[in-house]
């Protein structure tokens, strides 16, 4: 028998969003509104209305791949090789997105590297510890929100890093004139912009519970947890992607600085290599 505070967690989440068709029509106009006002405002880094397109198709992207999802979470998380095979194909994605993102050069998969590099040792640490415990039902919402972390802060402080490179490129060379190491003169240049990628998280951190109250601490509310078991658990979750992301940017920082994530030079094929 289900206890009263199950019931009512079980009723708040059929009454939280009933999956209908007025839910449906309301995904749909959310979406229209999203890329009208993109279209309109022509909120694309060329001032066209590509970015329009781009938001139609996210959304659309989006319900194709949670509705796979859904149907296929329920098996995989029953079986720990397939969990582990999901984790990779998460972690694939994650890359490749933030690679691409960040640059066209052919260097793009060194994107890997600010991903994994906190998320892995992290999670490895977690499982070791018995603080996670070794099932998918835990390990792929846990890995898939660091994960998630460690791509947009991978995003934000790569293309800051090379935009501020591409900007101030004369204040590189003077600081290679005055007898600064390569590395040493980007390295001046890039940290202060890219630190701006942790300024999403900082903000989130700081205004939780008073501004918004976060997916994790909702679900488990919902689930029947109690309200300080979810604010633990959602404290967790804040202060790890903090840890992964305030990571994550030190090592993009370094591979800009190190000329490992570059963009080509202007004119030159995506494939091309250039000190930027």
């Amino acid at each position: 028998m289900r206890s009263p505070g199950r019931d009512e967690a079980v009723l708040a989440a059929d009454v939280l969003l009933p999956v209908d068709m007025t839910l449906g029509v309301v995904l749909v106009a959310l979406l229209l509104l999203a890329a009208t006002t993109a279209a309109v405002f022509r909120l694309a880094p060329d001032g066209s209305r590509g970015r329009a397109r781009d938001i139609a198709f996210a959304g659309g992207r989006a319900a194709a791949q949670l509705a796979a999802v859904s149907l296929a979470i329920g098996w995989v998380v029953r079986h720990l090789p397939a969990t582990f095979a999901f984790l990779l194909l998460m972690f694939a994605v994650a890359v490749r997105t933030a690679g691409h993102r960040i640059t066209p050069d052919r260097g793009w998969w060194w994107a890997a590297v600010p991903v994994a590099g906190p998320v892995a040792p992290l999670v490895a640490v977690l499982l070791a510890i018995g603080l996670l415990p070794a099932r998918g039902i835990a390990m792929i919402p846990v890995t898939g929100i660091l994960i998630g972390g460690a791509l947009t802060a991978t995003v934000l402080a790569g293309r800051r890093a090379l935009d501020e490179l591409a900007a101030r490129a004369g204040e590189v060379e003077a600081c290679l004139a005055l007898g600064f190491l390569e590395r040493d003169a980007r390295l001046e240049i890039v940290r202060p912009a890219a630190s701006d990628a942790l300024l999403p998280g900082l903000d989130q951190t700081r205004t939780v519970g008073l501004v918004t109250l976060p997916g994790a601490f909702v679900g488990m509310l919902l689930g029947g947890a109690s309200p300080v078991m979810a604010g633990a658990v959602q404290l967790f979750v804040l202060i790890a992607l903090m840890a992964v992301q305030t990571m994550a940017v030190a090592i993009t920082v370094e591979l800009v600085a190190r000329g490992r994530l570059r963009r080509p030079a202007p004119g030159a094929g995506t494939g091309a290599r250039v000190r930027s």
